[in-house]
């Protein structure tokens, strides 16, 4: 399945505990229909040590949540639903559906 949010894109979290908190798609899965957001949804996991990292202990990352618990930003900052038109050329562009204008 095609998804309408981008690697790259500025999302906002409309669902779930992180609700409200926004930042960068750092990756989409498609097949799991999932996306990581930079910052949003962390996870500890605790790490033996090992030469890569001798000291161990428990790193933070960010884990990957559905992606209709997310939404995409426009320009002025605003969550937005996201259409998809078709220029004469063929080529396919997303517009924000709260401004009109194309995105990124």
């Amino acid at each position: 399945m095609k998804l309408k949010i981008k690697k790259g894109d500025v999302v906002t979290v409309i669902a779930g505990s992180n609700k409200g908190k926004t930042g960068k798609v750092i990756a989409v899965d498609t097949l799991a229909l999932r996306v990581t957001v930079e910052g949003v949804n962390l996870a500890k996991k605790h790490t033996k040590p090992s030469q890569k990292n001798p000291q161990g202990g428990i790193a933070t990352k960010e884990a990957a949540i559905h992606y209709s618990n997310v939404m995409l930003m426009d320009s002025k900052g605003k969550a937005t639903r996201i259409a998809i038109k078709k220029d004469k050329e063929g080529k396919t562009s997303r517009i924000a559906k709260t401004t009109g204008q194309a995105l990124a």
